[in-house]
């Protein structure tokens, strides 16, 4: 169901860029067409211990590329690399089945969303976030799932009180050259190691209108394996 969903909302408008899943992760090829700091060559999630090492590496230099400031919330763009995965949002807080979970980092000069950790929406920092369609957010459009007036879904601790399934654990992103990675710890790490996952990188965009949808994928820069089947497999390094 989710490959199917994921298919329906991406594969028209997303070019076919080349990929093979190996050992490693997704191998995808350079496209000139992408800007390199996003232009995805390899994505990756590894597993050791209790802790899960998300990677995804670009052609260029990851991180150099910021989203201008405008000066309102209202109409804030949004960077991003994330990791679209299987796993259950349960596993990280949310309610069972909400929608697509995903680890993202983002970066947006125009608002916070990380009150527990610091007040500067200007530096890289990671999210978790269930992603739904919407065809509000465009033709096939995707938007991070709303919170709707009234209601009281379950959420993780670390929900920093905006009005979307987003979760702000303070996991520090590691920017090193061409790779941006982020360790994250599990208490059910087997259901890291038999989930599937992908790697994409994205614009996204707060309604002008500061109603539902609220933040919408606007722009996919690369989808790791050009349809976003989310064909990687999470490698397990064997206990010592």
């Amino acid at each position: 169901m989710l490959k199917l969903a994921t298919n329906k909302i991406f594969l028209l408008g997303v070019l076919f860029i080349g990929a093979h899943v190996g050992a490693h992760g997704i191998t995808s090829k350079s496209d000139k067409k992408v800007k390199a700091e996003f232009d995805i060559i390899n994505t990756k999630i590894s597993t050791e211990g209790n802790v899960a090492t998300f990677e995804i590496e670009v052609s260029g230099k990851a991180g150099q590329l910021k989203p201008k400031k405008g000066g309102k919330f209202a109409g804030a763009r949004v960077f991003s690399y994330v990791w679209p995965t299987s796993i259950d949002p349960v596993e990280v807080g949310f309610e069972a089945k909400a929608g697509i979970l995903a680890l993202a980092v983002t970066i947006h000069p125009d608002f916070n969303d990380t009150p527990l950790f610091d007040n500067d929406g200007s530096k890289w920092h990671s999210h978790w976030v269930v992603l739904t369609p919407d065809e509000s957010c465009g033709p096939k459009g995707m938007k991070v799932k709303d919170i709707a007036e009234g209601t009281k879904p379950k959420l993780p601790k670390t929900w920093p009180g905006v009005p979307l399934y987003i979760d702000s654990p303070g996991y520090p992103p590691r920017f090193s050259g061409k790779t941006v990675k982020v360790q994250v710890p599990f208490d059910n790490i087997a259901a890291i190691d038999s989930s599937k996952f992908d790697g994409v990188t994205s614009g996204l965009r707060v309604n002008e209108s500061m109603h539902a949808p609220l933040l919408c994928i606007e722009n996919v820069f690369k989808v790791a394996s050009g349809d976003l089947s989310l064909p990687g497999q999470v490698s397990k390094t064997p206990a010592k």
